[in-house]
């Protein structure tokens, strides 16, 4: 063989480091993302894009939007598509209202609101698993059907009552909230002096330890309760099988109809406890049309998260708090997260250059946070009309920036019959 007939192999591509999240590269990150919004807080003056009172109110709407989440995750996790989140919230307001008033203590509000999103999902269910129906066909019609079944029992259930109505209910007594002692008064007068970084520590930790609902305490132990049973248990590893591949699980001996069953039982049931926490801890009273579409905004939750139990929870964290922001100070505080959005755009770049080698993704990034930034410079305050957006536009940006590292489960939506596998 001679020297020309010697092929030259191709020089190696450089090679992409993985990225691994560990419990200390999550524990930085939280503080550079703490460190960004207190430089904004200095720079603009919007002291509340840290309060207490806001990271209060964000943990707050975030609850009902992290537990519809978690309930597309238990069903998505089995194979099942779940579109009909926001029929069973609405199912769970009006039964965790009704279970309150009947029965004169919130909790079997709670218990009722679960049950009432528990039959949805059982119906939807039925309906996919054992008819075969399309997924995205049964959400839609529980959604529309959960409409309609709670504005017929409103008229026959609340009219009559003294303050309620075709529309809402009586008020409803409200579920203890429990603060941890001894910290609340130092940590506001610490927060009050508005010294970088400290002061912002000091609000994020009011907000979460002060006057905090039990409800709110029992949805946050959900989390990470289901990712011990999806992930660390038998059970789990054979209703996730069922949504990976179906078939090979049927040849194992795993009844596929049955665990399907289970969770999207379950994931009625965790919307429907999303739903009873906006009418008895959000509001203390149902109101027809309460939910607000937070069904769907769980939906786009669960899928920033990656179908996982701690991105869906940094998902519902992430909308809460836009929507938080702009209930409280509004433009001027919409105005500070977007000099926190030009710094996040501006170090996603520089990740992309030095750690991915990904030029043109970097390029993206890095001229996104340079217009980000020139429409902060140029602007004072935003627009009223672009606040009350903030929470929806947010859904639409993460999960466009998201869409590449997401990995569905393999047969989710997919149709299902029992005996393929022969």
């Amino acid at each position: 063989m001679t020297v020309s007939e010697i092929s030259v192999a191709p020089p190696a591509p450089p090679q992409i480091r993985r990225f691994r999240l560990s419990w200390q590269m999550l524990l930085l990150g939280l503080l550079a993302m703490l460190a960004m919004m207190s430089i904004a807080r200095v720079v603009t003056g919007a002291n509340d894009i840290t309060s207490g009172g806001t990271i209060g109110a964000a943990v707050g709407l975030a609850v009902p939007i992290g537990l519809a989440a978690l309930g597309g995750l238990w069903s998505e996790r089995a194979g099942v598509v779940n579109i009909g989140l926001e029929g069973m919230m609405i199912l769970g307001t009006w039964c965790g209202a009704w279970g309150a008033l009947a029965f004169g203590t919130p909790w079997a509000g709670v218990i009722a609101g679960a049950l009432g999103g528990a039959l949805g999902g059982l119906l939807h269910a039925l309906v996919t698993v054992t008819f075969g129906v399309d997924h995205i066909i049964s959400g839609v019609a529980i959604n529309i059907l959960g409409l309609g079944v709670t504005q017929y029992l409103s008229k026959l259930v609340f009219t009559g009552m003294k303050g309620g109505g075709e529309t809402q209910s009586p008020r409803i007594q409200a579920i203890t909230d429990v603060s941890v002692p001894g910290i609340g008064v130092p940590l506001r007068d610490l927060e009050n002096t508005h010294v970088f970084l400290l002061s912002d520590l000091a609000g994020v930790l009011r907000g979460v330890t002060q006057e905090v609902s039990l409800f709110t305490i029992v949805a946050v132990l959900l989390v990470p309760l289901s990712f011990y049973v999806l992930w660390r248990t038998a059970f789990g590893l054979r209703l996730r099988s069922c949504g990976e591949r179906p078939v090979a699980a049927e040849s194992l001996g795993v009844n596929v109809y049955f665990y399907k069953y289970v969770a999207v039982v379950i994931s009625g049931a965790l919307a429907g406890l999303g739903g009873a926490f906006l009418s008895i801890v959000a509001s203390g009273i149902y109101r027809e049309g309460q939910t607000g579409g937070r069904g769907f905004i769980g939906l786009a939750a669960m899928i920033f998260g990656n179908w996982r139990p701690g991105g869906l929870a940094g998902g519902a964290l992430l909308f809460g708090y836009t929507d938080a922001l702009q209930l409280r100070q509004g433009g001027v505080s919409v105005h500070a997260l977007l000099l926190v959005v030009a710094m996040l755009l501006a170090a996603f770049a520089v990740y992309q250059l030095v750690q991915q080698h990904r030029n043109r993704a970097a390029l993206i990034s890095g001229a996104f946070a340079i217009l980000v930034f020139l429409v902060f410079a140029m602007t004072d305050t935003v627009a009223e009309q672009f606040t009350s957006f903030t929470p929806h536009l947010t859904t639409l940006l993460v999960l466009s920036l998201a869409s590449q590292r997401l990995r569905m489960p393999a047969a989710d939506g997919l149709p299902y019959r029992k005996g393929q596998a022969k």
